[in-house]
């Protein structure tokens, strides 16, 4: 029988930037978001997000969170910091004065946390569904680079949903030229693939220490290109620092559920 492509891992990332939790099933909301994942924020006096593309020293900052209590427990990771900050445990709400004094302490300046239930904090608010890719996917760039392991490079995508039972880069099958979207099915949730996502500077950094990987965009580009399946719409590769895909609802307002083991069917 040949395997059906398939949802392996649900990650949601309760406070942007910051790490995320590995969980079974997860409801999308009506913006196509999945309920709980970017629902935090932090941001600096100025109204602009406190996050790995502005401050590397974000990536020293481990969190705990615990869904069912509603908390988050902060540390400095051991490899990443001489500063002893004490870990603390919070109750995750937005205004919370000793979360965000914990926080402005470790980064110098005060930070504020913000929530938004409805849509979370994506980077892309025009398709802000959850992001996709294919564990084989992760599995072959782990071998671009030999002192990466495949959790590490998890750790730099922090993309939501992972296939599995499929070749790698699969997921480019998901998009098409940029006037068109590919409608496809996960579980009861139908989503539409709109484009492979642009990456920033927060994947050539070490997840845990922030420290920058020399070459790492370099050899991406190059192993990208280089690997480019025949299925993917090369039209949309203005450069070759693309991956995962970004996603929206393909009926508006309507959302659903997600859970590991749920089949992955394309139009």
């Amino acid at each position: 029988m040949t395997a059906v492509p398939h949802v392996s891992q649900i990650f949601i990332y309760p406070i942007k930037s910051l790490d995320g939790v590995g969980i079974q099933s997860v409801d999308v909301l009506s913006s196509g978001a999945l309920k709980g994942d970017r629902q935090f924020a932090l941001f600096d006096q100025a109204g602009q997000f406190v996050n790995g593309k502005r401050y590397a020293k974000i990536h020293a900052l481990r969190a705990e969170f615990d869904l069912a209590a509603n908390t988050v427990s902060f540390r400095i990771s051991d490899a990443a910091s001489n500063r002893k900050i004490t870990p603390s445990t919070f109750p995750l709400e937005p205004e919370q004065e000793n979360l965000e004094a914990w926080l402005s302490e470790y980064f110098g300046f005060p930070v504020y946390l913000r929530q938004n239930l409805e849509m979370g904090f994506p980077d892309d608010t025009q398709s802000p569904g959850p992001t996709i890719v294919s564990l084989s996917t992760l599995e072959a760039i782990a071998t671009w680079y030999p002192h990466l392991t495949v959790d590490e490079v998890r750790a730099r995508f922090r993309t939501n949903i992972e296939i599995a039972s499929v070749p790698p880069f699969w997921e480019d099958r998901l998009f098409a030229q940029a006037d068109q979207a590919v409608e496809f099915q996960i579980g009861s949730v139908r989503l539409l693939g709109v484009n492979p996502c642009q990456r920033c500077v927060v994947p050539t950094r070490n997840s845990k220490t922030g420290v920058a990987d020399p070459g790492f965009q370099k050899t991406f580009v190059a192993k990208r290109q280089e690997t480019l399946p025949d299925w993917a719409e090369r039209s949309r590769f203005n450069h070759f620092y693309r991956l995962t895909v970004n996603t929206r609802l393909a009926e508006p307002a309507v959302g659903g559920a997600l859970s590991t083991g749920d089949p992955v069917l394309l139009e």
